[in-house]
């Protein structure tokens, strides 16, 4: 066998078990995930699961790192235009309710008060400084720290999210009532932060 297929089909195996992996902790969180179930799910033994990932918290490291990548690259801040950072968290949200799970049973097991994210350095100095910079041109309320806007925008976008305390929106909901919030948020969020 030729060594690109090795790399293939150890490229496919670890994406196997990062998929188990991810539906398992979205399902059971840290504690009650389970490796057998996971490794049987992705169709691969334990020993590889344990080579690739060390231990159960570091694949969980790896799924949420991984996830909160693509989060991130699909929901762009800009300061300029809050109410459609907005809009398209509430979207992120639909489309990856797992992530949403997964950063819930994190902030539950692993990261009961402070910055859930602080294990990615860096994270938020371009959406704090695209905050600012509108800030500054008079855009969005001076009066407020950029991470709170920050904090508030986001919390305000997952109004309907798998972590709601309310009620939870699911892609399938009726087209006119994702619409409806969408635009809800939007006119909330505008108002909230004018100047």
């Amino acid at each position: 066998m030729k060594a690109g297929h090795i790399t293939s089909a150890g490229q496919a195996s670890r994406q196997r078990l990062l998929d188990a992996a991810t539906a398992e902790f979205a399902a059971y969180g840290i504690a009650g995930a389970r490796v057998d179930r996971i490794s049987a799910q992705a169709q691969v033994n334990k020993a590889q699961l344990y080579s690739y990932y060390g231990n159960k918290d570091k694949l969980f490291d790896v799924v949420f790192t991984e996830h909160l990548y693509q989060l991130v690259a699909a929901t762009p801040v800009t300061g300029d235009d809050l109410p459609g950072y907005a809009v398209r968290v509430y979207d992120a949200c639909l489309d990856r309710p797992g992530l949403v799970r997964l950063a819930a049973w994190a902030r539950l097991e692993r990261t009961p008060a402070g910055d859930l994210f602080a294990f990615l350095p860096g994270h938020d100095e371009e959406k704090l400084r695209s905050i600012a910079e509108a800030q500054d041109a008079g855009l969005v309320d001076p009066g407020l720290a950029p991470q709170d806007v920050l904090s508030i925008v986001t919390a305000m976008a997952m109004t309907w999210s798998p972590a709601s305390a309310v009620r939870t929106a699911a892609k399938d909901d009726p087209q006119a009532e994702h619409d409806r919030r969408r635009a809800a948020l939007a006119r909330t969020v505008r108002g909230a932060f004018a100047p």
